[in-house]
């Protein structure tokens, strides 16, 4: 799938200092990149890190007062969309360490709080189709609520809350596969079909020796996303980290299929 991808943002900064981003797709498996180009217009500091795994970079920058950036690229996913049907997990003792790291609780994703429920609603099956199992669930469970949480809502919110927006899918989603041991990570990604458009959250599983995207809102697959970053929660791959207050002034993302 060829898509192409347009990202607009402009921001004040209440108080000076830098910021950091994740916002360009990265150079990673299953995407192909092309006619990418960024422009932050005059800044007083730019300089590029790796981002998390080694996938994509993030951008430090530090401005006066306002941040504007304009983003282009065309990405064509080659990925295919993962049987998940056909997938088993690995043995805890058997697996690597970057995915051992990704069954431990972090932030947003309280692992340790979900082990019970796992085990009684999950515990019936196993590897993919447990994967499978736990997206379903927090798909026809939870409701699609723009403005329903905050940067201090964790997956064990909601659970309770019993809705969110991708984020929180994704957090619950990473929390509960975590909780039955099967590592999980969260990824910020680009998709055509997301409503309201915007830089969308799902989450990343280990599987027979890999990474397997999949969207617990059911929006997006993984043959038609294209990843920008992922990390243990929302924490490692927001677009936009500041160190001080600031202001939205404008900001569209534009995702388009291109047949």
């Amino acid at each position: 799938m060829r898509i192409t991808i347009q990202v607009d943002l402009h921001y004040k900064f209440l108080t000076p200092g830098p910021a950091l981003l994740a916002i360009e797709a990265a150079g990673a498996f299953g995407q192909e990149i092309s006619n990418a180009a960024i422009d932050f217009g005059e800044v007083e500091h730019f300089a590029r890190v790796p981002g998390e795994e080694g996938i994509g970079e993030k951008i430090i920058i530090r401005t006066a007062d306002n941040l504007r950036c304009r983003y282009r690229a065309d990405v064509i996913v080659t990925r295919p969309r993962p049987v998940f049907e056909r997938l088993s997990a690995a043995e805890v003792d058997e697996m690597s360490g970057d995915a051992l790291r990704y069954l431990l609780p972090s932030r947003y994703c309280q692992a340790e709080r979900f082990v019970p429920f796992a085990q009684q609603r999950f515990g019936d099956v196993q590897g993919g189709v447990k994967v499978l199992a736990i997206r379903d669930w927090i798909e026809q469970r939870l409701d699609y609520v723009p403005g329903s949480s905050d940067a201090n809502t964790t997956a064990a919110d909601t659970f309770i809350e019993r809705r969110g927006v991708c984020r929180d899918y994704a957090h619950l989603m990473v929390a509960m596969c975590r909780a039955a041991q099967i590592p999980a990570r969260i990824a910020s990604v680009f998709a055509p079909r997301v409503d309201p458009p915007d830089f969308h959250a799902v989450a990343e599983v280990y599987l027979d020796g890999t990474w397997h995207l999949i969207d617990p809102t059911g929006m997006a697959s993984a043959d038609e996303m294209a990843v920008i970053a992922v990390g243990r929660d929302a924490v490692d791959v927001a677009f936009l980290t500041t160190f001080g207050g600031t202001e939205l002034l404008a900001q569209t993302v534009t995702v388009t299929q291109v047949r």
